[in-house]
């Protein structure tokens, strides 16, 4: 396609394909795709040309001097500079890989997975439902039957499956017998404050230490923002003492 193709002349100003494709990637990808057909694409054309009648009026009737308008440009200049400011302060900031290897030495224990198990549960008001459903699976009833069967845990949709989860993420008591069980073990009824509890573990994951090869993008990244970080503070504190400043709160 090409770019420079001429869409449309307002006032002698050239509408092209460039400018067009400039502001479909300046909108967000869903809102944008409704101006992907011809229709759409003639639609967004028209709106670059009102935009452009507007900005040729504006123009004509010396908007531009208008006190309000010089308030609205003087705002945007000082935030412009601002961020201007704030990224030429930190510019010069890097992370190397020696750095975030380092790091990474000295804080393994940041960069675990830890232990987390799969399991499911069937959920009942008591301690003899459990055991008579206990029993019936015992007898050759699928637990996910079981669950879906007997359980009042929304879970049962899924057959009383939970996903994976860590410690702390479960109430104590089932956090205490889940962790203590093996895989495909059946747990004896659990109580907690939500009722009685059939524990099934399915998996077992042990704890990891993430390789710094898996992590060194995001460390980097994260150690770059600290140090940025650093940097605009310590800058904005020698400022403080050629700019005095006074909180009035």
């Amino acid at each position: 396609m090409d770019n420079n193709k001429v869409l449309a002349v307002v006032g002698g100003k050239k509408i092209t394909q460039s400018d067009l494709d400039n502001v479909l990637k300046s909108i967000d990808p869903q809102q944008a795709k409704q101006f992907y057909s011809e229709e759409g694409k003639n639609k967004l054309l028209q709106e670059l040309v009102s935009q452009e009648l507007l900005y040729l009026d504006a123009l004509d009737t010396k908007l531009q001097e208008e006190p309000q308008y010089l308030l609205e440009v003087e705002r945007v200049k000082v935030n412009l500079l601002k961020q201007f400011a704030i990224s030429r302060a930190i510019a010069n900031v890097t992370v190397t890989e020696d750095e975030a290897l380092s790091y990474y030495n000295d804080n393994s224990a940041s960069f675990k997975s830890p232990e987390s198990i799969s399991a499911s549960h069937i959920l009942v008001e008591s301690e003899e439902s459990a055991n008579k459903i206990i029993d019936e699976i015992n007898d050759g009833l699928e637990f996910k039957d079981a669950a879906a069967k007997y359980s009042k845990c929304p879970s049962k949709e899924k057959g009383g499956e939970l996903g994976y989860f860590t410690k702390g993420k479960m109430v104590p008591e089932f956090e205490e017998a889940v962790f203590k069980m093996e895989v495909n073990e059946l747990s004896a009824p659990v109580k907690t404050q939500f009722g009685y509890h059939i524990i099934k573990v399915l998996d077992k994951k042990p704890e990891t230490l993430h390789s710094f090869e898996e992590i060194k993008n995001h460390l980097t990244q994260q150690m770059l923002s600290q140090k940025q970080q650093e940097v605009f503070y310590n800058k904005v504190e020698a400022l403080k003492v050629k700019y005095p400043v006074e909180i009035m709160i």
